[in-house]
Order: C-alpha cells, then sequence, then structure tokens
C-alpha cells in the first residue's frame, strides 16, 4: 500500500485518538509525510470518536480521509456510519467482540479480529486499539516492527513506562492473529 489513508472510529475512551496517534508517529519516525486529524463529540467518554491518519511519501493535500483506504471500527455505530465510504480494495479491520455485525460488501477486505476479547485473555485490559494496530501492521506494512518500537517508546508518557512492554505485546498479538 503506498499511501495510509485510514479512518479509526469507535467509543470515546477505546483509545482511537491514542491508535491514531501511535499511527501517525510511527510514520515520523519513518520519516514520511503524516497528518492525524481527531474528531471527537462532546460526551468523550462513551461519546463517538474518530481520526484520520495519513501517512505518504508525497505531500498530503488535506489532513480530512473522505475516502479511506483503511478503516479500522471498533464499535457498531462507526462500522454503519464509514463502511461505504472505503474504496473499493480497500482494508476493514473490526473489533469482532464489540461488532457483531458483517460486512456486506465483497469489494472490500474484510478482518473480523475479537481485539477486545483477546486484550482481556491476555492480561491487557484496554489494548484492544493496540492489537488492532498490530494486525493493520501485518496487513500494510505501513512500518516496520523496529519502528512500531521507538514509536510505543516515544508516545507512551514518562511516567507510564511500564506500559511500554505490554503495548508491545499487543501489537505482537495482533499482527500474529
Amino acid at each position: 500500500m503506498k499511501d495510509l489513508n485510514a479512518i479509526l472510529a469507535g467509543f470515546g475512551g477505546q483509545g482511537i485518538l491514542f491508535m491514531g496517534k501511535v499511527i501517525a508517529y510511527s510514520g515520523l519516525i519513518d520519516e514520511k509525510e503524516v497528518s492525524w486529524l481527531p474528531s471527537y463529540g462532546p460526551e468523550m467518554r462513551g461519546g463517538t470518536a474518530n481520526c484520520s491518519v495519513c501517512i505518504s511519501d508525497d505531500p498530503i493535500c488535506s489532513p480530512l480521509v473522505i475516502n479511506p483506504n483503511v478503516l479500522i471500527a471498533m464499535n457498531l455505530p462507526s462500522l454503519d456510519k464509514f463502511i461505504n465510504d472505503v474504496q473499493p480494495g480497500g482494508i476493514v479491520i473490526i473489533d469482532s467482540t464489540l461488532v457483531p455485525k458483517k460486512v456486506e460488501r465483497d469489494d472490500v477486505t474484510v478482518v473480523y479480529i475479537p481485539a477486545t476479547e483477546m486484550a482481556e485473555k491476555n492480561s491487557l485490559k484496554g489494548l484492544a486499539n493496540i492489537i488492532l494496530i498490530g494486525k493493520l501492521m501485518q496487513m500494510t506494512n505501513f512500518c516496520s516492527m523496529e519502528v512500531m518500537e521507538k514509536t510505543i517508546q516515544k508516545v507512551v508518557p514518562p511516567r507510564k513506562q511500564h506500559l511500554v512492554e505490554p503495548n508491545m505485546k499487543a501489537i505482537k498479538l495482533g499482527a500474529e492473529f
């Protein structure tokens, strides 16, 4: 995939914006052109949240992704809202623990990954979003594991450095699914 033009979406509190930040930072570390545009409702936790993330070798004209080539949906309202916007040939990654619906389109690649369940079973509660990044890495090669490790070390705040190892475990779980 030459350019990554992704929409990441779910409920506030699921780490949607952080997921976008991680993906965007990986592009920065890889010395690519990057944009990250968060969007969330006034409710924050429990309301809807989404962000657009672009990574490219070329300058990015607009940070707003209208027709993504990647959609990551962590809840049903987000899947319903964005599924028809995904480009034909695009990738849709769904947290199947929280989204019971199947995608009816046959012109996109769809992966159902029980990220929330995987996080809980592996003592990684709250890291379903990071598991989904691992799956995206495996499918698109938007960055290497080495770059992701540098990214996680950068985006995890200094006071929470004990979370670097669990985040990397979550990345690897998603990549291996």
